[in-house]
């Protein structure tokens, strides 16, 4: 067996274990890189390691650090009782609300699983109080962690980029954010007028409620719907957080953290690094246990995912795929068919990781020029994260799992249904936006 088909069918073989079995797709990946490159490419474990993405790996743990230290002191949820309170009584604009700030949570760091793990609950108890149908108000919530993903500051848009700069392909980390969140948004206001939103416009709510995420729970507003007392046993009334010392610090960090890299262009995973430690000296108590709370098992996933693309390309696996690719003579067909590669197996699999592979496989593609390398990498990030609402991935368990337990079995089969028509169209989309009009 040839070195490039080995490493190939070593990527099959991770994809397939880590979608079946609860183990590390990064661990899988550290394994293979091992055994595949030593024994079969013939690297030595120098060789293997120098594919290790040290940047990523930096802005990775300072990013997951600093949004571990924010959800710690209450800043997130100072952020999500703010942007409840701004709907006052309109009810048609609450599944905006958490759209918006599970984006926001997401594009100043937060992984996505861990915005949607933190609004989720929020956004069904919700849902439940005013008939909002909970698969619309779930579908927005994944929607909105998905479109602000890919930020300059975020987990997706630093991986994205970074695999962009090594390889030394043309980016546009604002066109990349810009582009999934415009899309995500577009769908999700297709998903709000499917799924009962119209009838929701001009419903109103006289009483204002402070509705906070506490501990993963949210409590109930204080006041029942139409301004009656709120059920016994639904939850109590909570004081609203406040902007006290160390949220406001917090704000000032992510504030600094966003002026720095995108004015200053400063590497973000440093700068988030830098902010952290400083927050962690001002307050050094209210901090402790957030190193414990970063992303390890992401960390672990990009880095080991990463460092195998290296035995790929260096197995000569990469030239071997797009030179099949493009092969078809087609290539907007061939683009097509990464856009949808990429969609299919993210369905499946970490996404994260999905990103880390399915980009490199398209540089000797995209280095011909007859694609637009920007457009293409904006159409296989958007293919690779759309489909996240699948229950089968994190971010469409995490809505299962806060759904009443009576309601779950169907609102599963809703999102399977969803999530089928997305991987069939997403991919198909993306590509007839992002990427045939550079063609034309």
């Amino acid at each position: 067996m040839s070195p490039a088909l080995a490493s190939t069918l070593g990527l099959v073989v991770m994809f397939i274990l880590g979608a079946a079995l609860p183990i590390n797709m990064g661990a899988l990946a550290f394994a293979l890189a091992f055994l595949i490159g030593v024994f079969a490419v013939g690297m030595t474990a120098s060789q293997i390691l120098a594919g290790f993405p040290g940047d990523l790996f930096v802005t990775l743990v300072g990013i997951t650090y600093l949004f571990a230290i924010a959800q710690k002191n209450g800043t997130i949820d100072l952020l999500v009782h703010w942007a409840v309170r701004a709907v006052g009584g309109r009810i048609a604009a609450i599944p905006w609300v958490m759209f918006g700030v599970a984006a926001i949570l997401t594009a100043i760091g937060a992984v996505s699983p861990a915005a949607v793990a933190i609004i989720a609950p929020i956004a069904l108890r919700f849902a439940r109080h005013y008939g909002i149908d909970p698969l619309m108000m779930g579908l927005l919530v994944v929607h909105g962690a998905q479109g602000g993903g890919f930020s300059p500051i975020s987990i997706y848009g630093g991986i994205t980029n970074g695999i962009v700069e090594r390889a030394g392909l043309p980016g546009d980390e604002t066109a990349l954010f810009l582009a999934s969140l415009l899309f995500n948004l577009a769908v999700s206001v297709g998903v709000f007028l499917a799924f009962g939103g119209a009838r929701l416009i001009g419903r109103r709510d006289g009483v204002a409620h402070d509705e906070v995420e506490e501990g993963g729970r949210a409590s109930l507003p204080v006041r029942g719907h139409g301004g009656t007392p709120a059920a016994p046993g639904a939850g109590g009334p909570h004081a609203p957080p406040r902007a006290d010392r160390d949220r406001v610090l917090t704000l000032l960090g992510l504030l600094v953290l966003g002026v720095g890299s995108l004015a200053f262009g400063l590497n973000v995973g440093m700068m988030a690094i830098t902010v952290a430690v400083a927050l962690a000296l001002l307050a050094p108590e209210a901090q402790k246990g957030a190193v414990d709370k970063v992303s390890w098992s992401t960390v672990l996933l990009i880095a080991g995912v990463i460092t195998y693309v290296g035995v790929l390309q260096k197995s000569g696996a990469i030239d071997m795929v797009s030179n099949s690719v493009a092969s078809l003579g087609t290539p907007l067909l061939a683009a097509l068919l990464l856009c949808y590669i990429g969609g299919v197996v993210s369905a499946f699999a970490s996404s994260t990781g999905v990103l880390g592979a399915i980009i490199p496989l398209a540089v000797p593609f995209l280095a011909g020029g007859e694609v637009g390398a920007v457009g293409m990498i904006a159409s296989l990030a958007i293919s690779a994260t759309i489909v996240d609402v699948s229950p089968f991935s994190t971010n469409g368990a995490l809505v299962l799992a806060n759904a009443p337990e009576g309601e779950r079995e169907r609102l599963f089969r809703r999102f399977l249904i969803y999530s089928g028509l997305i991987v069939v169209a997403g991919p198909l989309l993306a590509w007839a936006v992002l990427i045939v009009p550079g063609w034309l």
